[in-house]
């Protein structure tokens, strides 16, 4: 599986970005997604995730409130829609798959060794 993301980039702090993560296959619903990020010299750190149909959501507790992640099956999408963000939301942001597993607890769902696929990362920055 062939992890596409986009939508990062340079924003101020207090905007938005939205990133974008496709896949190929029918078979997306039924794929666990989550987002990661990782800063030089520091492992990668959940940020939110979503079950297959999208009644399931998890957010780690610094993006709760700002950071929306939604999916759109139809078009084998999933989104992170980043609000309010701050200087140290700056990173470099993954996107990532589970295809073995719709949903998990938020312990499975936030860790990084859940997921099988990743994508090839897409820069946020945002300046003051």
């Amino acid at each position: 599986v062939q992890l596409q993301a986009s939508g990062g980039g340079l924003a101020q702090a207090g905007g938005s970005l939205r990133l974008s993560c496709s896949a190929p296959g029918r078979a997306f619903s039924r794929y666990g997604m989550g987002w990661f990020s990782q800063t030089p010299g520091k492992e990668r750190e959940f940020v939110a995730a979503i079950s297959g149909n999208g009644d399931t959501t998890y957010y780690t507790s610094s993006v709760k409130g700002r950071f929306f992640i939604s999916r759109d099956n139809a078009v084998n999408t999933v989104y992170l829609q980043m609000n309010s963000l701050k200087i140290e939301d700056t990173a470099v942001y993954y996107c990532a798959a589970d295809p073995d597993r719709e949903v998990g607890s938020y312990v499975y769902m936030s860790t990084p060794g859940s997921y099988d696929y990743w994508g090839q990362g897409t820069q946020v920055t945002v300046s003051s």
